[in-house]
């Protein structure tokens, strides 16, 4: 790995300096070595001609390494709970979904083992034709006793559970009401579907309102939120959004991926917290969270599963979810069910971490959800935190534009029931040393 320039050496003499007034000497330091958004948002142009020409022209990540401030793509060499190894260094990550720290757990690999032996690596088709196996049924059915639906549909990815779902309901003359920060797989479903989309602003009812009073005239009408946002850590405003469905005539779905494990009875999800499974049309979730694996589901009334068993190319079209993650998921969610005290833990850990990142200064959420974003700001400055972080042995995220708006890049992390008081605190205590030094946080 590429050993980082030193500002601090620069800044030697200004250790005094107000926060604000180190940071902004930082900022201008790092522009002058990394011009984000002209190198990443807005490319140069090439001297190559066609359709590829934008590639030979993107050098972002080009630069990004040779600062070595390029975040992505870390070869993880092992894993032990919260722990990884990267480039023979141990850190604690808090880059991680496995919030209930089951894809280590040995009932889960035991159970994933016996069905590789079992069935072998891969289903070789599609659910549709000859990649059904009796382990897909049996964990559909516990899917759908677990959240008390008629029916579940479990897909190779979550991201093809959204893909597939929607661009098959969403017709030609109807429309799709989707908040601003949902996922990327709810809005490339939009994207394929014939039907149209109307983005609201984020958890603004008010403007979701709006924009359903506006097309009243239409028959067809999809809402669509996640429960939790991704890179927010906010919670939908799930009770108002099933009243307006109420009063519009429209259908709800939901997506639970950063719900389901985290919030409610037992982890059912966003929806179960506030009791309105009921009023719930389409309930989406994921594997690959909670549950630590990968696959995704849908669950709703059967009629509605078995049309889009039918109808969905997401689905139709792609192999099946292998055995031996089929087996590790169902093992999982029995785990989940009888074990509460993973979901107390994960809440403990929550709360800890983030009453230590308020009292440093950080604005974050007062809810129970796992993911914590640390705003930043300017991108350069974030992707410089982040190689400090690294190097003080701590793996976290990192989100820049456009996955976020320009200059709201965020350190993005997340907690888990594996991480120890003591892993924590030694987050924070980077976070403190890292952010006084950098003047992101006031030294007083």
């Amino acid at each position: 790995m590429t050993k980082p320039f030193s500002l601090l050496n620069e800044l030697e003499n200004q250790d005094a300096s107000p926060a604000h007034l180190k940071r902004n000497k930082i900022v201008s330091l790092l522009k002058e070595k990394f011009d984000f958004e002209n190198s990443h948002l807005r490319p140069p142009s090439s001297k190559e001609k066609g359709i590829l020409a934008k590639c030979f022209g993107y050098l972002a990540p080009d630069q990004a390494k040779e600062l070595g401030i390029y975040p992505y793509f870390k070869e993880i060499q092992e894993i032990d709970g919260c722990k990884v190894i990267i480039d023979k260094k141990e850190l604690i990550s808090i880059s991680t979904n496995n919030y209930l720290g089951l894809a280590q757990e040995p009932r889960v690999i035991e159970a994933a083992r016996d069905a590789l032996e079992k069935f072998g690596i891969g289903c070789t088709g599609s659910r549709f034709l000859n990649g059904t196996f009796n382990l897909h049924k049996r964990l559909e059915r516990e899917i759908s006793s677990f959240l008390n639906r008629e029916d579940t549909i479990v897909m190779s990815t979550g991201f093809q559970a959204n893909q597939g779902t929607i661009s098959c309901l969403l017709g030609r003359r109807d429309v799709a009401f989707s908040d601003r920060e949902n996922h990327a797989s709810i809005y490339e479903g939009c994207a394929v579907a014939p039907g149209k989309t109307i983005r609201y602003q984020h958890n603004d009812m008010d403007h979701l309102e709006y924009c359903l009073k506006k097309h009243s005239d239409v028959e067809g009408k999809l809402i669509l939120t996640d429960t939790v946002f991704s890179m927010s850590g906010d919670i939908a405003n799930l009770p108002v959004i099933v009243k307006l469905a109420k009063d519009y005539g429209a259908t709800v779905m939901i997506d639970e991926a950063h719900g389901l494990g985290v919030m409610g009875e037992q982890g059912k999800g966003v929806a179960n917290y506030f009791n309105l499974e009921d009023e719930i049309d389409l309930y989406m979730g994921t594997f690959s969270k909670s549950l630590g694996s990968i696959g995704g589901f849908i669950s709703s009334k059967s009629k509605i599963t078995e049309y889009i068993r039918h109808k969905a190319s997401a689905f139709i079209f792609t192999a099946a979810l292998p055995p031996a993650s089929v087996a590790g998921v169902t093992e999982g969610l029995d785990i989940m069910i009888s074990e509460p005290e993973r979901i107390n833990r994960l809440r403990d850990n929550t709360a800890f971490i983030k009453r230590g990142f308020f009292d440093m200064g950080f604005q974050v959420n007062n809810n129970s959800i796992p993911i914590v974003p640390i705003k930043i700001g300017e991108e350069a400055l974030t992707l410089y935190l982040n190689r400090l972080l690294f190097d003080d042995g701590v793996f976290a995220g990192v989100a820049v534009s456009p996955v976020v708006p320009p200059l709201n890049a965020m350190i993005r992390t997340s907690y888990t029931s594996a991480h120890t008081q003591e892993d924590l605190e030694k987050v924070l205590g980077s976070f403190r040393k890292l952010g006084r030094k950098l003047g992101i946080i006031s030294t007083e």
